[in-house]
């Protein structure tokens, strides 16, 4: 008598969502943490970015700070800890010393400077209308337009309403410029141990770069300053102390900074006449195109060189997302981020055994020209040990044994 057949397909035990031992679990589990952790620091970098804005400006001061005891460690034997008092010793004395010998002046031409701006604004406004451009109703751009004006003028007049922010920056700075590499060993730490020599490598090169950078911005804002104070206030320009210090702060945002100093000096020197408004003029080309032909590619010479179209882009980024600080800090994120990509992209074609290939224009563009196709074959016909070395598919290089 034969066994009838199941009438039920038997059951099989598969592993579940709790058996994290078996390799496809994990591996689905692994992606999605990878995608969730994205998601939720895309997330973090959107909600908290003030906070993280006022950590990266810590980490510019203490660049600040490090490039300067590094300065003095080559005329001055003493430890590091000495270095570093003298470098916030002198900068904090300089700070005072401007505040006290040109606060009282300075803090009495803002409320002079916005005045100024606000009846220029509306003669260049009434001018417009007569012209038929404008409809004649300034009252939005105007309340626009020169609220901006206003909050700049408050933001580098007065820190009072920051001074809780700015005290953050300085802290931070001051513990990380004390001991950087306690910092760089606890951010190792979390990193596998494979991942720990590539780091470090990186973040030397990041300090570098940044320090080359920053240097390069404090001497541009300086001389910026400087001359230009100078050179208004040998037109008899009013305000001219007040302007090079606008003038000098701003130099520190590329670009965006250049126009609104240009804008205001401009505007100052037309309410005085037109003789110092066309002298404002020329001391802005003067001052500008002295400092982007000689002073800018001196300093880009040994730093990193940033495209001026993406610098912009990223500054008109950081400013939708994160206001101004995130324009303040633009150009050294930026920086990192273009020394990073490019130390990982060399550091993968090192692995990879790949040697940087140099593609001329002209070459490439009288390959695609007619000529090309009757000389494709003799190139095919030639043997293979004279073709050079060979293309291969980036990924995998060809001395790798296939995996298992």
């Amino acid at each position: 008598m034969t066994a009838k057949p199941p009438t039920t397909e038997p059951h099989l035990e598969r592993p579940g969502p709790a058996e994290f031992r078996d390799p496809l679990v994990r591996r689905e589990m692994t992606k999605a943490a990878v995608w969730f952790g994205i998601g939720i620091a895309i997330l973090g970098v959107i909600v908290l970015g003030q906070p993280l804005l006022l950590i990266v400006g810590g980490v510019i001061f203490a660049v600040f700070l490090d490039g300067g005891a590094r300065l003095l460690a080559r005329y001055l034997p003493i430890p590091r800890p000495w270095r570093l008092v003298l470098v916030l010793v002198h900068g904090f004395g300089f700070l005072a010393w401007v505040v006290w010998f040109a606060g009282t002046t300075i803090a009495a031409q803002f409320e002079a400077l916005r005045a100024v701006v606000t009846a220029q604004f509306d003669r260049l406004m009434d001018f417009a209308a007569s012209l038929g451009l404008v409809d004649g109703q300034t009252g939005n751009w105007r309340s626009e337009v020169l609220g901006g004006v206003g909050r700049l003028t408050s933001a580098v007049g007065s820190v009072i309403g920051a001074v809780a922010s700015v005290i953050a920056m300085i802290v931070i700075g001051i513990f990380l410029a004390s001991e950087p590499r306690l910092y760089d060993r606890g951010i190792a730490w979390m990193l596998p141990l494979r991942a720990r020599a590539g780091f470090y490598r990186i973040a030397e090169h990041v300090g570098f770069t940044l320090r080359r950078l920053l240097f390069g911005r404090l001497i541009g804002m300086v001389f910026e300053g400087l001359f230009t104070w100078f050179l208004l206030k040998a037109g008899g320009v009013p305000m001219a102390g007040l302007l090079g210090l606008v003038t000098g702060v701003l130099a520190f945002i590329p670009n965006i900074g250049a126009i609104v100093s240009g804008v205001l000096m401009i505007a100052v020197g037309f309410s005085a006449g037109y003789g110092h408004g066309i002298w404002c003029i020329v001391v802005y080309f003067l001052v500008h195109n002295i400092d982007a032909y000689l002073v800018v590619p001196f300093v880009a010479r040994r730093t990193v060189d940033l495209a001026p179209a993406v610098l912009l882009a990223m500054q008109l980024l950081m400013a939708a997302l994160f206001g101004i600080l995130g324009v303040l800090f633009a150009d050294p994120i930026l920086a990192t981020l273009k020394v990073v990509l490019v130390d990982l992209s060399r550091q993968h074609a090192a692995e990879e055994g790949e040697e940087p290939a140099l593609v001329a224009p002209d070459a490439a563009i009288a390959a695609a020209g007619p000529a090309a196709p009757a000389a494709a074959p003799s190139a095919a016909a030639a043997p293979a040990s004279a073709a050079g070395p060979a293309k291969r598919r980036r990924g995998r290089s060809s001395g790798c044994a296939p995996r298992s």
